[in-house]
């Protein structure tokens, strides 16, 4: 069974920075794209970033220039590096894997950024 962990959330101020990884399960799933999505409270769940098996990678445009994704195909992990972080970012951030046109989930993780 498929299973997608995530860690690295938490509290941090205004300006800071914050990693999150997730790490997906068995070591033989092997997913096309790898990403982060998040969900603010009365929000629908918004891409953050994504990134293929190949190195390709998207952003929203709220976060470029301030977030970074990252995978490391060996350990069927995903990073996303957060800096400069702003009152907006906070949300429950959720790993997403994809293949063959089906998305599996992590439980999320809660991301507050105070001001």
């Amino acid at each position: 069974q498929v299973q997608l962990v995530e860690s690295g959330g938490g509290l941090v101020q205004a300006g800071g920075s914050l990693r999150l990884s997730c790490v997906a399960s068995p070591s033989t799933f092997n997913p096309s794209d790898m990403g982060w999505y998040r969900q603010a409270p009365g929000k629908r769940r918004e891409l953050v970033a994504l990134i293929t098996r190949g190195g390709g990678i998207n952003y929203a445009d709220s976060v470029k220039g301030r977030f970074t994704i990252s995978r490391d195909n060996a350990k069927n992990t995903v990073y996303l590096q957060m800096n400069s972080l702003n009152s907006e970012d906070t949300a429950v951030y959720y790993c997403n894997a994809r293949i063959w046109a089906l998305d599996y989930w992590g439980q999320g993780t809660q991301v507050t950024v105070s001001s």
